[in-house]
């Protein structure tokens, strides 16, 4: 965990909140990711000021910070930002989805009154926030907890994620699902089945994932043919944090579709600008300059260019300054 002087607690204050007016979006997000990996209440009280800012593609990021940090001093705020239909569905989606990586049983209840809000993607939301705390309270989940992290993925991710990849039990403990191409075929059919809780869908997702072979990649791929827009844009925040090339040709379709919603297509330009490959620069910066395109993704394709050239690039670490800050993999779901 980093740790941080007054002196630098003012300086990332003033970079996230833009207080001189004119510090440029990515560098908001480089502070951003450094006050998460602080981890402390200093990190949550600066972040939670964020939420008086106009753009939504921040606002969301602060509310998936907060979830990653894990600290119940956060919950009051994402609640507001929950509670409020005035605001971006984007937004309080993050919010809810902050809920379910703190995982309090006492964020039920408001959790569960949303389970019929307006919104598709916040009542979705919801639903597998509800699912992920009453799986951390459940023996299996319990399980989970008690196994090595070795034992239980191979590829090890940092982020709390919505739902638990799925496992396999050997003696009551959770295992690593394997790469057979009968693995695949399972996991992919229970990712496309619209029938299952998006809840064990999620898990088929980030099982995947764990996989990262390219026929994992292709069978995640074939997600972005769903009717929900919050399940696309998890697949898209799936492929920023495998950086796999491979993905690359299905998140620019994605990027380049103009009937493809906002949220799915922010989180198709953050994933590729975390790739980093040569090819999708041009289409990043023609989406940034297009004055027709969605505030959303114009500024997600600002973001994703400051990521590209990180990964182009001979810098240490994302986030500036301070301890093991993260890379831009980490950016939000």
């Amino acid at each position: 965990m980093a740790t941080a002087s007054a002196a630098d607690l003012d300086a990332l204050t003033a970079a996230l909140l833009n207080t001189s007016g004119n510090v440029p979006l990515h560098n908001r997000f480089r502070a951003l990711f450094t006050l998460k990996a602080l981890k402390n209440d200093d990190a949550v009280r600066i972040i939670s000021e964020g939420f008086k800012d106009e753009s939504a593609l921040l606002k969301h990021e602060l509310a998936y910070c907060l979830g990653q940090i894990g600290l119940s001093s956060a919950l009051p705020v994402l609640q507001s930002v929950l509670e409020d239909k005035q605001e971006d569905p984007m937004v309080r989606h993050e919010a809810a989805e902050a809920m379910g990586a703190i995982s309090s049983a006492g964020s039920l209840p408001v959790l569960r009154e949303h389970l019929n809000d307006p919104e598709r993607s916040v009542r979705e939301t919801c639903e597998i926030a509800i699912a992920k705390i009453e799986w951390d309270n459940s023996e299996e989940g319990r399980n989970h907890r008690a196994s090595k992290p070795e034992d239980v993925e191979p590829v090890v991710y940092t982020s709390v994620d919505p739902a638990p990849a799925t496992s396999g039990l050997l003696k009551g403990k959770p295992q690593p699902t394997d790469a057979s191409p009968e693995s695949i075929s399972t996991l992919r059919a229970n990712l496309l089945d619209t029938q299952l809780p998006l809840f064990e869908r999620y898990r088929a997702m980030f099982a995947l994932r764990n996989i990262g072979t390219p026929a994992a990649v292709d069978a995640l791929a074939d997600g972005f043919v769903d009717d929900s827009a919050l399940f696309k844009h998890e697949i898209a925040f799936v492929f920023g944090q495998m950086l796999s090339p491979h993905s690359v040709p299905s998140l620019l379709r994605v990027l380049e579709d103009g009937s493809e919603s906002d949220m799915v297509r922010h989180e198709a330009a953050e994933a590729l600008g975390g790739i980093g490959t040569p090819e999708v620069l041009p289409h990043l910066k023609a989406w940034m300059a297009r004055p027709d395109a969605p505030r959303v993704v114009r500024e997600s394709c600002q973001v994703a260019i400051d990521m590209w050239e990180y990964e182009n690039s001979d810098q240490f670490q994302y986030a500036d300054g301070l301890g093991s800050a993260p890379t831009p993999s980490a950016v939000a779901s």
